[in-house]
């Protein structure tokens, strides 16, 4: 017999639901609000997503966004697993110690820390280097460096769970070290690798503090520009832009979440034939 949660704990939980989603159903339903003032309501219209579209200022700034957060996810992605996987494999070498508190800093540290010492990183390599100037680059580095972190510790924790054994299996029937783990052990953490690119694409494409510090003269991350236009005044654009941007999130949420489904049960039926 199953156990029914307690009113008070469904309360909680719709109220919880509540706080975090009803201000979201707010923000669009104002999207396609007709009148110029947020707080007024002006009758349904479209012409603020029409008004967006021509924005250049606003669609320059989303692709640079969307750009970064590619370049970075798939480059956390990398670093983080291989830096997870000597945390996980390798219990004993020099610099362990080192390499973990490496990983667990930026997870602490504030941002606008992060923001001043990578900044003070690019202008002295500039002044020892010429290299790098402040734009495209510069912003891909310093967030490629705090969502290594996010990402290595999201794998790391799905890497004690696999079965080592299986790898060991498949280099015990000719297969090389790296074949064992690309046919073995990566599908098993590939849900983690999906989520750590998804949490490192969310990271980059939500940050503003070490953007602005890192960030050269026409170099504007999405963030930025929304912020500069806030501290304006909020504009039902900036409504339309957000909408935009959170059915893109859930877009991508819900076709990450289906690709794991099927690949855990991909990976549920391979084990019971393999039981049999």
């Amino acid at each position: 017999m199953h156990d029914r949660p307690s009113p008070l704990l469904l309360s909680v939980l719709w109220i919880g639901i509540a706080i975090l989603y009803v201000p979201i159903l707010v923000l669009i339903a104002y999207s396609f609000n007709a009148s110029a003032l947020v707080s007024v309501w002006g009758g349904f219209s479209t012409s603020w997503y029409t008004a967006l579209v021509h924005n250049d200022q606003v669609l320059d700034a989303a692709w640079l966004s969307l750009q970064v957060g590619v370049v970075v996810s798939s480059a956390a992605v990398v670093l983080g697993t291989l830096a997870a996987i000597s945390l996980v494999r390798f219990t004993r070498f020099r610099g362990r110690l080192l390499l973990t508190g490496m990983v667990n800093a930026p997870l602490v540290m504030p941002e606008i820390v992060t923001g001043i010492t990578q900044l003070l990183l690019f202008i002295s390599m500039l002044h020892v280097m010429g290299w790098p100037h402040r734009g495209f680059l510069t912003i891909c580095i310093a967030h490629i460096a705090f969502c290594t972190a996010y990402v290595t510790v999201t794998v790391q924790s799905r890497l004690y769970n696999v079965d080592r054994s299986l790898e060991e299996a498949a280099m015990d029937l000719g297969s090389g070290p790296v074949r064992a783990f690309l046919d073995t052990t990566l599908p098993a953490i590939m849900p983690a690798l999906a989520s750590s690119w998804l949490l490192s694409f969310t990271l980059s494409l939500d940050d503003l503090v070490i953007s602005s510090f890192v960030s050269g003269p026409g170099a504007s991350t999405l963030p930025m520009v929304i912020f500069s236009k806030v501290k304006l005044g909020v504009t039902p654009d900036i409504n339309a832009l957000a909408s935009l941007i959170i059915c893109a999130v859930g877009a991508c949420v819900i076709l990450a979440g289906v690709i794991m489904r099927r690949a855990d049960r991909r990976r549920t039926l391979d084990m019971q034939l393999a039981e049999r």
